[in-house]
C-alpha cells in the first residue's frame, strides 16, 4: 500500500511540474517533463524485477544484478535522450525553412550522430578507466605460488 501511495506522489510531482512548464514555457518544454520521466522509472522496474527473478531461480542472489542491469538500460535511455533533444531542435528550427520530410531526415540523422558519439565517449571514457584499475577479482583468485611476496608483512 505505501509504493502505491509512493509512485501515485511521484507520478503527480512529474505531472505538476510538467504543467507548471506548460504554463511558463510552452507546450515543447513542458512535453519533455511529462513524457520521459514517465517511462523512465518504469521500465527501470520493471528491468531490474526481471533480471533479479532470472538470478533467483538460477540460485543466485539477484538484487545487485537487477540494478546493474536497470542502471545499464538507464544510461542508454540518456544518450538516447540527447539524441532526441538534438532532433527536436533541429526540427524545430528547420520546418519552416526546409521541406517536412528533409527536415525529419536531417532530424534523425542528427539524433543517431549524436546519440552514437555519446556512446563513443562513453566506451572510450569506461575503457580508460578499467586500463588504470587492476582488476581485484582476477588478482585474489590467483594461486598463492603465484602471488608476489608483499615486503615487510607481518
Amino acid at each position: 500500500m505505501v509504493r502505491i501511495c509512493v509512485s501515485f506522489l511521484h507520478r503527480r510531482c512529474h505531472h505538476s511540474i510538467g504543467g507548471t512548464g506548460c504554463e511558463r514555457f510552452g507546450p515543447e518544454i513542458g512535453g519533455l517533463f511529462r513524457a520521459f520521466p514517465a517511462i523512465i522509472p518504469a521500465t527501470a522496474t520493471l528491468i531490474k524485477k526481471r533480471e533479479q527473478q532470472k538470478k533467483e531461480r538460477a540460485g543466485y542472489g539477484g538484487a545487485e544484478r537487477g540494478r546493474a542491469a536497470a542502471a545499464v538500460d538507464v544510461a542508454g535511455a540518456a544518450m538516447g535522450g540527447l539524441g532526441l533533444v538534438t532532433f527536436a531542435l533541429v526540427v524545430w528550427l528547420r520546418m519552416r525553412e526546409w521541406k517536412t520530410a528533409t527536415a525529419l531526415v536531417m532530424g534523425t540523422l542528427a539524433w543517431f550522430l549524436v546519440a552514437l558519439s555519446v556512446w563513443q565517449l562513453r566506451e572510450m571514457f569506461c575503457r580508460r578507466m578499467r586500463a588504470q584499475r587492476p582488476n581485484v577479482l582476477t588478482h585474489t583468485l590467483r594461486p598463492a605460488a603465484d602471488r608476489k611476496p608483499v615486503a615487510n608483512r607481518r
